[in-house]
């Protein structure tokens, strides 16, 4: 699928694990294997030194993400953003629960520290959408420090503790010193693991994270398969919450009324959500900005000028 783009050059070597996590779901979910070339391509435009080579490089890598796009023209999960935004997360969540379950298990496998490394990855091409949540950042910290745990342990002949590790040092201190930790007593958490109290240094940087060794093996398992034999997950939830922060419903009768939004003659009265998805299209066009991606920022913000007006969500038409 990517045979038209060439070799990676070994300069834009902090994009190459995005492109080899790319290429290893071309086959099984080319959803993810567009989106993290998407993300490569956004930092490579970052990091080149504009050499001849990067230049062909990355212009070959967004003629590959166009022509994608036009064969896939009618799948919302490479054409809508907020479909995949949601495609990738829980594909991101699936791998990393497998993985959690394999390790709280302990069954330290060939598969383990790749799902570790690779969830991590995936979390990082979900920022491609904007600043992650709360769960989304903690369980990329997670996955990325428990696969550099598991691969040292497994390199050196030590029997890795499963779950989140106890640590010695202050959680609120986080960040300031590498934490001493205690491999003989794991946590037995009821929660998905919050790592606690390790410092920044230990959480491999995404531009250089472990290397798995040759031993493993270089498929990844079926987290939708692993996870449907595991245990059954809840769907993740997408859409705003149509009653945040206690909503207590308008009453003209005690309130004056606020202005309608016009458009032409027609009147649109928004609910909720609508302000809430209108909220969400100016989010992503800023977000698009941070990357030059004028275009992107652009059809944001029509899109939410359009439901403001009209109360139709363009995405949804």
């Amino acid at each position: 699928m990517s045979g038209n783009i060439p070799q990676c050059p070994s300069s834009l070597r902090a994009i190459q694990h995005y492109l080899k996590t790319a290429a290893e779901h071309d086959n099984r979910d080319p959803v993810v294997g567009y989106w993290c070339r998407l993300h490569a391509l956004q930092i490579g435009l970052k990091v080149t030194n504009k050499t001849p080579e990067e230049t062909k490089f990355l212009i070959a890598l967004m003629e590959w993400l166009e022509a994608t796009k036009q064969t896939y023209k009618d799948n919302e999960a490479i054409t809508n953003e907020v479909v995949a935004q949601a495609h990738i997360e829980n594909y991101a969540l699936k791998l990393f629960l497998y993985a959690d379950n394999l390790d709280r298990e302990q069954n330290y496998g060939r598969n383990i520290v790749k799902s570790f490394y690779t969830a991590g990855m995936i979390y990082d091409v979900l920022t491609t959408f904007g600043q992650l949540t709360d769960e989304a950042a903690q369980n990329r910290k997670y996955a990325k420090w428990k696969a550099a745990y598991l691969h040292n342990c497994l390199k050196n002949g030590d029997t890795p503790v499963p779950g989140p590790m106890q640590s010695d040092s202050n959680p609120s201190q986080a960040g300031s010193a590498t934490p001493s930790i205690n491999v003989n007593q794991p946590s037995t958490p009821t929660s998905l693991p919050q790592a606690p109290g390790f410092a920044s240094n230990v959480t491999p940087d995404p531009a250089t994270p472990p290397i798995v060794p040759s031993s493993f093996s270089n498929s990844l398992p079926d987290p939708n398969a692993a996870i449907k034999a595991a245990s059954q997950l809840p769907p993740v939830p997408y859409t705003p919450d149509p009653n945040p922060g206690g909503f207590v419903p308008y009453d003209p009768s005690q309130q004056p009324q606020p202005p309608t939004p016009l458009y032409g003659d027609m009147k649109v009265q928004l609910t909720p959500d609508q302000i809430a998805k209108a909220q969400k299209y100016c989010k992503w066009a800023s977000s698009a900005l941070n990357y030059d991606d004028v275009k992107t920022a652009i059809t944001n913000l029509k899109y939410g000028l359009e439901l403001l007006q009209t109360g139709r969500d363009p995405a949804l038409n």
